[in-house]
């Protein structure tokens, strides 16, 4: 039931961006191609404006088999991917591919930066909770603290492209496949000329330029407390919107709790404190590992990161539903609703 709720938010976005989309009063001989692709267990919709058909029909076809040839490297559930193969490497150093190497150092840097929150060791645990596979369950005590022995990144050895897992490690690039297959489309994109793009990976939107018209892109926020609605709807260009929630992936234990797949690498349960983090940023690889490092960090740790990272912006919704918003994207955004929103201001402006 948890996959068909997130293919309809994924679709109820994608309805938003095209209703949003495509009012172009001034957009000449340019017009819309479009593509919608089922990958990475999501729905995704990529959109190009040019005035070539030729060009637009191409740059579509580049889009879907980039996201695919990135699917098959970065699955671990396909015994032939890249990071397949690692997880089976065991102590073996393995030299790993460009696209590894450009998402593992992304990876390390914001571990390093969230003191763990964001760990692509925490796999074993992962699997534990049923998350890689449907067959959901909660993991005894004792298994979990068996399994979060097997869990820090800092453990691997990662250096001059050259990768060693320790016996009993694996590693998982779901909090960041995503986000770096939004920059790679949105690059070979732009070697193409193309000018205007957004690009939905269910949940992780990325837009090039701005609309035809010259305004900019309306992309929607999910309201954490109801499915069926946008919490708000941002205005970006050249931005990459990419949010984490408890909504996304979870099932309900026989106990009527609701456990998602946002494991804390501490503790191996469901990281607490937060519903949704929506990080906006330059890079979909950076706003990706961000959005699930704070929402493990919980409210105030989180609060703190954003206060001294001035490059992102950032909403996040705590449990009681109150809405926390870094001040340069306040203005930017519109509400859906009455809501309690505070602003979160820079270190360097209190």
């Amino acid at each position: 039931m948890k996959r068909w709720s997130t293919i309809l938010c994924s679709l109820m976005l994608t309805v938003f961006l095209l209703a949003e989309g495509c009012r172009f009063p001034d957009s000449g001989n340019s017009r819309e191609y479009n593509k919608d692709i089922f990958a990475m267990d999501t729905f995704m919709t990529v959109r190009v404006y040019c005035d070539n058909r030729d060009t637009g029909e191409k740059a579509l076809t580049a889009a879907e088999e980039e996201i695919r040839r990135l699917e098959q490297r970065f699955s671990v559930t396909d015994a032939s991917s890249e990071v397949a193969l690692i997880n089976h490497s065991q102590k073996t150093t393995v030299t790993v591919s460009e696209d590894l190497a450009v998402v593992l150092t992304e990876a390390f840097r914001v571990a390093r930066e969230t003191d763990g929150a964001l760990d692509i060791t925490v796999y074993p645990v992962l699997k534990a909770w049923g998350f890689t596979t449907g067959s959901y369950r909660i993991p005894e005590q004792a298994e979990l603290e068996m399994l979060l022995q097997r869990v820090d990144y800092r453990r691997l050895q990662w250096e001059n492209g050259q990768l060693t897992l320790p016996e009993g490690v694996e590693i998982d690039f779901g909090a960041l496949v995503k986000g770096y297959t939004g920059d790679r489309i949105c690059g070979l994109f732009r070697e193409r000329g193309i000018t205007s793009a957004i690009v939905n990976l269910g949940g992780n939107v990325q837009t090039i330029g701005t609309r035809l018209d010259g305004t900019m892109w309306q992309v929607g926020i999910q309201d954490p407390l109801d499915e069926e609605a946008l919490l708000a709807t941002v205005s970006v260009a050249d931005r990459a919107v990419v949010t984490s929630g408890n909504y996304e992936r979870y099932f309900v234990g026989k106990d009527g709790n609701r456990y998602w797949h946002i494991l804390d690498p501490y503790t191996g349960y469901p990281a607490r404190g937060l519903l949704s983090v929506t990080v906006i940023g330059s890079s979909g690889l950076t706003c990706d590992a961000c959005s699930t490092a704070l929402f493990v960090m919980g409210k105030e740790k989180a609060l703190t990161y954003c206060r001294n990272h001035p490059e992102l912006e950032a909403v996040l919704v705590d449990e009681d539903g109150n809405v926390f918003v870094t001040e340069e994207i306040a203005e930017s955004l519109s509400w859906n609703g009455d809501r309690n929103m505070k602003i979160i201001k820079r270190t360097e402006n209190q």
